[in-house]
């Protein structure tokens, strides 16, 4: 008695499979109508430029804590300790104090106090309960981007003398 012999078929089916990002960051890194919108393209811009020059520099972190102090705190929730963590570095990078930050994270950050004392971004300021909810989209998304370098400042803050 002979075995029949099984015959493995292919199926015709294709399985096709994606190669997932290992961040979404990096598939969609603009989610946000704020992110993809011409006022951050400008604060990006100009975030270069202010990143090398010095009274530019102390300019913007006049101007952005002179915001930070009479803006309502909701729209940035979680984030507003992030966005003062933001403006203290910026404090202490320009003084000379604090150096341990890459120009694209300086930049970044830059970007987003750019962002944020612009009055006329993609939401105006002025604009009763969401002037300032693109602001703390760009903030959030900036926070995320440079989280550890703002927590690392946050530590040498503890221990600096």
């Amino acid at each position: 008695m002979k075995k029949a012999k099984k015959v493995k078929t292919k199926s015709r089916r294709k399985i096709h499979r994606r190669s997932s990002p290992k961040n979404l960051e990096q598939r969609i890194p603009y989610q946000k109508p704020a992110l993809r919108s011409d006022a951050f393209a400008r604060a990006l811009t100009d975030a270069k430029s202010c990143a090398n020059n010095p009274e530019s520099l102390q300019a913007l972190f006049n101007e952005a804590a002179r915001k930070a102090a009479a803006v309502p705190r909701e729209p940035f929730e979680d984030d507003w300790s992030y966005l003062q963590t933001m403006l203290r570095l910026i404090r202490a990078y320009h003084r000379g104090e604090y150096d341990q930050v890459s120009k694209d994270t300086l930049i970044w950050i830059i970007a987003a106090l750019n962002y944020f004392v612009d009055p006329f971004d993609l939401i105006p300021d002025k604009t009763p309960f969401l002037g300032f909810v693109d602001d703390a989209t760009v903030v959030e998304f900036v926070a995320a981007r440079t989280r550890q370098t703002l927590d690392d400042f946050m530590t040498w803050e503890t221990i600096a003398p």
